[in-house]
C-alpha cells in the first residue's frame, strides 16, 4: 500500500493493517508528488493524486513500522503541548498583572503535562529501540526530559542509511544557491535542543554536526542500521 501522508487520526487503522502482514508505504517528501503531478499535467484531485503516486518511483516511499507509528503519535502529542505552553508564556508577557494570575495556573499545568509526556516518550523509545538507551548513556542525558524527547525524534525520523543523507537531513549540508537540498525543519530544531544540554547555549554547525556524528557511530557500532 502506498500512501502520499499518514495523518495522525488514521493511524491506528494503519497499525492495524500492519498487524494482518499489510506493507505500507508513504511518501518521503511531498514535494516530488507535485512535481510530478505538474510534468504529468494530472489536476489536483483524489484521482489524480492516486495516478501520480502510481509513477512515482519505489525509492521515494519509506516503509513504516508500528514502532514509527507509535512513537510519531506520541511525538505530535508532545509538539502540541509544548506549543501550547509556548504560546501561552508569550502572552504572559503582554497582559496586566490579573490576567497572569489567571494564565500562571493554566501555563504551569502544561507544563508539568509537558514533561509528563516528554518522559513516556522516553520510556517507550528505550523500549522499541535497543540502541536509544545506548544513545542516552553516549550522550550523558538522563535527567532532561525534554532533551529524551528530542533525542528520540533525532533518532526515527531520519533514515540512516549514509552519513550523506542523515547530514543533509538535519541540514548540515554545504550552502550553495544552485543546490537544493531536502532538510527537516522539526528534527534540526530536535537536534538543537539535543545539542544545546550536551554543549550550552549558542551552539554552532560544527556542534550540531558532532553530536550527530556521535548518534552515528554508536549506531554504525551497535550494527543496529536503520530504526525500524
Amino acid at each position: 500500500m502506498f500512501v502520499d501522508t499518514i495523518p495522525i487520526q488514521h493511524i491506528d487503522g494503519v497499525i492495524e493493517l500492519l498487524r494482518h502482514g499489510a506493507e505500507v508505504y508513504y511518501l518521503r517528501r511531498l514535494t516530488i508528488q507535485k512535481m510530478k503531478r505538474d510534468e504529468l499535467k494530472l489536476p489536483k484531485t483524489t484521482r489524480g493524486d492516486i495516478k501520480t503516486l502510481m509513477v512515482i518511483d519505489r525509492r521515494w516511499f519509506r516503509k513504516v513500522s508500528e514502532d514509527y507509528l507509535v512513537m510519531r503519535r506520541m511525538i505530535s502529542a508532545y509538539r502540541s503541548l509544548l506549543k501550547t505552553h509556548q504560546q501561552l508564556g508569550n502572552k504572559l508577557k503582554a497582559v496586566s498583572e490579573d490576567e497572569k494570575n489567571a494564565l500562571k495556573p493554566a501555563v504551569k499545568a502544561l507544563e508539568e503535562q509537558t514533561i509528563v509526556m516528554a518522559e513516556k516518550i522516553a520510556e517507550e523509545a528505550g523500549r522499541r529501540y535497543p540502541a536509544y538507551n545506548r544513545l542516552v548513556e553516549e550522550l550523558g542525558i538522563h535527567e532532561n526530559p525534554s532533551t529524551l524527547e528530542a533525542l528520540v525524534e533525532v533518532l526515527i525520523y531520519p533514515e540512516w542509511r549514509s552519513w550523506r543523507r542523515a547530514r543533509n537531513y538535519f541540514g548540515l549540508f554545504p550552502r550553495s544557491r544552485k543546490t537544493h537540498y531536502h532538510r527537516s525543519k522539526t528534527a534540526r530544531q530536535a537536534l538543537e535542543r539535543l545539542t544545546i544540554t550536551t554543549k550550552g547555549y549558542r551552539v554552532k554547525g560544527g556542534d550540531l554536526e558532532e553530536a550527530l556524528k556521535t548518534i552515528w557511530l554508536t549506531l554504525k557500532t551497535q550494527k543496529t542500521g536503520p530504526p525500524a
